[in-house]
C-alpha cells in the first residue's frame, strides 16, 4: 500500500517522518513518479496542487493534515472519494489556549498597558470582572465547544451562533441568519472560529461589523479572528477599527497569506497579528491518528470525521 503526501508552502520532511514512525511498513511518497508502478490508495495533503488527486484511480480516500479542509475543496478536479478532516486533542487543546490568551489580553487592557510601559506611565485602568463580559463564538464545532468550555471555567458569560442550530449545556445559543442580529448585540468579545465555506466566505463584512454591540464593559466590541481569512473583508475591518466601531482586533488569519508588507494591520495600533499560528499541526501529534484511520479502513472498519462537501466541512 502506497501514501501519497502532498503539501505545498513547506517542507515535508517532518511530516514524512512523523508518519513513517507511525507506521513504519507503508510506503510513503512525496511525488506521483515516486511510486512507479505501484497504485496510490491514500492522499495527505495540504494545499495539494489542483488537479493531481484526480490521476490516482485506485486512491481511496484524502486525508487534510489540519483541521480545515477548504484548502482541499478548491480544487475542482477532487476523485469522489472520502475526505477526512483531523479532530484531535492537541489541535482543540492549541486553539482553546490561543483564544483564551487573545480574550484575557483583550479583557485585562494588554494593549493600553503596552502603551503606557513605553510612556512609562503609572496608571491603573478600571476592570471588569469576567462576569461582566459576553464572549460570543461564532462555530460551534469541535474547537468552539472546547474554547467555550475553557471561557465558563475563566468565569465569562458565553454566547455561541451556528449556521444550524444546536443546544449546548450553559450555553445561549443562536443560529442562522435569525439569530445572528441578538447573537451580535449579546457580544462583548467577539470569537470566529468558522470553517470557510460557500455561506461563510465574507461573513466578517461592513454589515456584520455596524450589528456589533456597540458600548461594552471594556469600552467597544473586540473581534477575534482565527477560522480562516476568507471569513473576513479587510477593508471593513479596518474602517470599523477606524471610526471607533471596533475597539481592537486579534487576527491570526487573512485573506492572502503571508499577510503583506504593505497591509495597514501590520502597523494598526488597534490590531494584534499572528501568522496563522493558532492551532498549529504538530505531526507527531497528528500522523498517528492519520495512519490509524487508514489502518482501520484497510480492515473495513468506517472513517471518521468524513467532510460533508455539500455543506463544506
Amino acid at each position: 500500500m502506497t501514501i501519497l503526501l502532498s503539501v505545498t508552502g513547506f517542507a515535508p520532511s517532518r511530516w514524512w517522518q512523523a508518519l513513517h514512525e507511525a507506521a513504519p511498513d507503508r510506503r510513503i511518497v512525496v511525488d506521483v513518479a515516486e511510486a512507479g508502478a505501484e497504485p496510490i490508495d491514500y492522499a495527505v495533503v495540504w494545499k495539494q496542487p489542483p488537479g493531481l488527486l484526480a490521476t490516482l484511480p485506485d486512491l481511496k480516500a484524502i486525508f487534510s493534515l489540519g483541521a480545515g479542509v477548504d484548502h482541499i475543496l478548491t480544487d475542482r478536479e477532487l476523485p469522489d472519494v472520502p475526505i477526512v478532516r483531523i479532530v484531535a486533542d492537541d489541535l482543540k487543546e492549541r486553539m482553546s489556549e490561543f483564544v483564551v490568551w487573545r480574550v484575557l489580553d483583550h479583557f485585562r487592557r494588554g494593549r493600553a498597558y503596552r502603551q503606557q510601559q513605553t510612556q512609562k506611565i503609572w496608571h491603573e485602568r478600571m476592570q471588569p470582572a469576567a462576569r461582566e463580559i459576553t464572549v460570543g463564538i461564532m462555530g460551534l464545532g469541535v474547537l468552539g465547544l472546547d474554547a467555550a468550555e475553557k471561557l465558563k471555567v475563566l468565569g465569562f458569560d458565553v454566547a455561541g451562533w451556528s449556521r444550524s442550530e444546536k443546544r449546548v449545556a450553559g450555553i445561549e445559543t443562536f443560529a442562522g441568519e435569525a439569530g445572528l442580529g441578538p447573537f451580535l448585540a449579546a457580544s462583548d468579545i467577539l470569537v470566529v472560529l468558522l470553517p470557510l465555506t460557500a455561506d461563510t466566505r465574507g461573513i466578517i463584512d461592513a454589515a456584520l461589523l455596524s450589528r456589533m454591540k456597540r458600548e461594552t464593559p471594556l469600552g467597544g466590541p473586540v473581534l477575534i479572528n482565527a477560522g480562516r481569512g476568507g471569513l473576513q473583508h479587510e477593508t471593513a475591518i479596518l474602517a470599523a477599527l477606524d471610526e471607533g466601531r471596533l475597539m481592537e482586533a486579534s487576527l491570526d488569519v487573512f485573506t492572502v497569506e503571508p499577510l503583506p508588507a504593505e497591509s495597514r494591520l501590520w502597523s494598526h495600533p488597534k490590531v494584534f497579528v499572528t501568522p496563522h499560528a493558532a492551532a498549529a499541526s504538530d505531526p507527531d501529534a497528528l500522523a498517528p491518528i492519520v495512519m490509524r484511520q487508514i489502518a482501520a479502513h484497510e480492515r473495513g472498519e468506517p472513517l471518521e470525521n468524513v467532510v460533508d462537501r455539500q455543506a463544506g466541512y
